[in-house]
């Protein structure tokens, strides 16, 4: 994850909710941990990740989230498994030499 990633989810799971989080670079970071986008109609948009589902809404008149959409986010990437806490733990691994699933050499 690039440094830009990480730094906007940690925005996304920040308190009080950020209003200024461009809805490309939430799409973007969507993708990036592998949710699949599906559009549907209107500016409304079906994202599935780690078996969870979720049906989020573009901006309207601008292209930053609101609180709402923000705080919809927030509660669909925690219950798909994707907070910074976990991203970090998953990071901290991959540096050790550790692969999931594998216990440790040594």
């Amino acid at each position: 994850m690039s440094r830009h990633q990480r730094n906007l989810l940690r925005s996304v799971f920040h308190d009080p909710p950020s209003g200024n989080i461009h809805w490309r670079d939430i799409e973007s970071l969507l993708k990036h941990v592998g949710a699949t986008l599906e559009p549907l109609s209107g500016a409304r948009i079906r994202a599935k990740l780690n078996r969870m589902e979720a049906v989020l809404h573009r901006p309207h008149h601008s292209n930053t989230l609101d609180t709402s959409s923000l705080l919809h986010l927030r509660e669909f990437l925690a219950r798909a498994g994707v907070t910074p806490s976990q991203y970090e733990a998953k990071e901290a691994q991959r540096d050790s030499g550790q692969v999931a699933g594998r216990p440790p050499e040594g």
